[in-house]
């Protein structure tokens, strides 16, 4: 239907599909990753200290209510195996929308621990449902010289959602004292259901559904072209098992380290260094202001030097960001230059690793191999905010937390600096 509806709107106007089009489902693709992960998932961080005094929720359970999402995640990665082949990316992307922004509308009602654990868990479900198909479209309908940036671009909406939520959630917050933090659920439930139209209207599954050829070039990297040419009917579209067990071990290492660093750095700047709400919300909105360049500067690294020294470049920056999260030292100084850190490498690896998939799958699996590797990343998601909460508890401090998170991070450079050409092909 939404596709018949947008063949008549051109009709009327005279026009077809612009050759380019590739870069409006990158737009597309933008805003879904704004509103499915960014708003559903990332602006807990900047919720999470009023909400969590409103609902007297503990360190562990702040930790757990993040670990609830992220099981969600977790679920959806595992349905998308199957999903993939009886729904299309349009239908899929839109109702996972739909979804995560009713399950934020109800967040808005939680009176408790559990019930916002269990809504939370269904909005994590709207975020893997929507993710997986967003950066699949990424091999279909880009060629190799061009899969690093698009994905690149593709994950800054995880940057506008947290520059918004860190001037929202403090301005809503001081207007609506105690009950702030629950108008902000709705405002952002409703743009979740925005974007859902939006995508409906826009996505297309494949250039060739519209009458056009993928945006690059003709010619694609060897690597690639090897892996296509060995796949077969096995689950994984021909990809090795040490290749997929590589990729998933380095994705692994991103999902239980970055997970710490988001939903705890503002709740520590705010309960252990004495800042204020709207002070932290100004160096979360920074985060996602520099974030903006994650994607896109470490995809164009990918593109031109190589997908492994985007790898460990992003996640040697990382890693400091966790060792200056964590030392209570010069409190005044060390969360800016942690900030920089996080904030210029933040989405950077989701790109990269959605490029290197697209070389090793081809545009048929890559939406089955993505998702296999995430769902590794999202057993590191469970068990990152888990164990950081309750390491918080029991050292009563969010240090331990951070450091954890490095050491993390500096596994998955030992990893990356293994990845080579012979290891990303079948």
């Amino acid at each position: 239907m939404g596709l018949d509806v947008e063949k008549g709107i051109l009709s009327v106007f005279k026009v077809g599909y612009p050759k380019n089009y590739g870069w409006v489902i990158v737009v597309a693709g933008t805003l879904t990753i704004f509103a499915a992960l960014g708003l559903g998932r990332f602006a807990l961080g900047m919720l999470l200290p009023s909400m969590g005094e409103a609902l007297g929720l503990t360190a562990s359970q702040m930790g757990l209510v993040s670990t609830a999402n992220f099981s969600g995640y977790l679920l959806a990665v595992a349905a998308c195996l199957f999903l993939g082949r009886t729904l299309s990316a349009r239908r899929l992307i839109s109702f996972a929308l739909l979804l995560g922004g009713c399950s934020m509308f109800f967040m808005a009602r939680v009176r408790g621990f559990i019930d916002c654990a269990l809504l939370y868990l269904i909005t994590g479900v709207g975020s893997g449902l929507a993710n997986i198909p967003t950066m699949a479209l990424v091999s279909s309908w880009f060629k190799s010289t061009l899969r690093g940036r698009a994905a690149g671009f593709i994950v800054m909406g995880s940057g506008f959602a947290i520059v918004l939520s860190g001037i929202l959630v403090p301005f809503l917050n001081e207007r609506f004292p105690g009950v702030g933090w629950r108008v902000a659920w709705m405002i952002l439930g409703a743009i979740l259901l925005l974007v859902a139209v939006f995508c409906y209207l826009v996505v297309r599954d494949a250039p060739e559904e519209v009458g056009l050829k993928p945006l690059g070039g003709e010619v694609e990297s060897k690597v690639g072209a090897l892996a296509r040419e060995s796949h077969g009917p096995s689950f994984s579209g021909g990809v090795s098992f040490g290749t997929l067990l590589h990729l998933a071990s380095i994705y692994f290492c991103f999902g239980a380290s970055y997970t710490v660093y988001v939903t705890f750095f503002v709740v520590s700047l705010t309960n252990e260094r004495g800042v204020t709400e709207f002070f932290a919300g100004g160096l979360w909105g920074l985060i996602g202001l520099l974030s903006l360049f994650s994607g896109p500067i470490p995809g164009v690294i990918a593109d031109k030097v190589g997908r492994r020294a985007a790898l460990i470049t992003v996640f040697s920056m990382h890693t400091m960001a966790y060792v200056l999260a964590g030392l209570s030292c010069a409190p005044n100084v060390l969360p800016w230059v942690s900030v920089l850190f996080f904030g210029l490498s933040a989405w950077g690896i989701p790109g990269i690793m959605t490029a290197i998939v697209s070389d090793v799958a081809g545009p048929l699996h890559t939406a089955r191999v993505f998702a296999i590797v995430t769902l590794v990343l999202g057993v590191g998601q469970i068990i990152g905010p888990a164990v950081g909460g309750a390491l918080a508890d029991v050292t009563h401090s969010f240090s331990s937390a951070f450091f954890m998170a490095a050491l993390v991070a500096a596994t998955g450079v030992l990893l990356s600096m293994f990845l080579g050409a012979r290891n990303i092909r079948s």
